[in-house]
């Protein structure tokens, strides 16, 4: 027995009418998860300093990250962390602000971090290699507890770093703003600051750090500065 084709419309209508109702609610719903994230993806935070996203120091740094630094993500999207509290070398807590001026490698570290350790002599000699040319290596050490800063440097002093300064976060809430922000999930964790403070690229893992790729991303970072 054939159907009526005119019920048979009536019966589609709704499910279209559903549709376009269940359409509309993501949209709303996903509008107003980008509006509360800043707009841009950049969980808010162009708006610190007056930052704004650089596609051009984004394509450089990319072009530059190959060989061993072909993990190097290169961002610069605006990404700003005045959350993060750490305390510097000279004792003093201080926030990514301590590193305005230089084009800064952040790298976070513990003792108990096998690749963290095979690291270090290289980030020792890169930072001994470009700190009179406006760069620096800033270490993060993430050993928590009293006697974590005691850990750092007695490691320091084993293997002889001679170059880098030690910076620490006892409390480990700094690694927790960069896991909760999506930069980084484990250590190693490295972070190009630009001389503003903000995120220029981030690299999760270990890297052989004095390599000439690493030297030639580090040195089309300094270009992006001086030209």
């Amino acid at each position: 027995m054939s159907q009526d084709p005119h019920n048979e419309a009536e019966k589609k209508a709704p499910n279209k009418w559903n549709m376009g109702v269940i359409v509309g609610v993501v949209v709303a719903i996903a509008t107003a998860v980008w509006v509360s994230n800043g707009g841009g993806g950049q969980n808010g935070s162009a708006g610190t300093g007056g930052f704004t996203p650089s596609p051009a120091i984004a394509t450089a740094l990319d072009e530059a990250a190959a060989g061993e630094l072909a993990a190097f993500r290169a961002t610069a999207k605006g990404e700003g962390y005045p959350e993060i509290k750490f305390v510097a070398d000279t004792g003093e807590s201080v926030g990514f602000d301590h590193f305005n001026g230089k084009v800064t490698l952040v790298n976070f570290w513990a003792t108990w971090c096998g690749p963290c350790r095979a690291e270090m002599p290289a980030l020792d000699a890169l930072h001994a290699k470009y700190q009179d040319q406006g760069f620096q290596v800033a270490t993060i050490n993430l050993d928590v507890g009293e006697d974590g800063l005691d850990k750092a440097k007695a490691f320091m002093e084993e293997v002889g770093l001679k170059n880098l300064p030690l910076h620490a976060d006892p409390t480990f809430e700094a690694f927790e703003v960069l896991k909760t922000r999506g930069t980084a999930l484990g250590l190693p964790a490295t972070l190009l600051i630009g001389p503003d403070g903000h995120e220029w690229g981030v690299l999760a893992g270990p890297a052989e750090w004095n390599s000439e790729d690493a030297h030639a991303l580090i040195e089309a970072a300094l270009a992006l500065v001086n030209s």
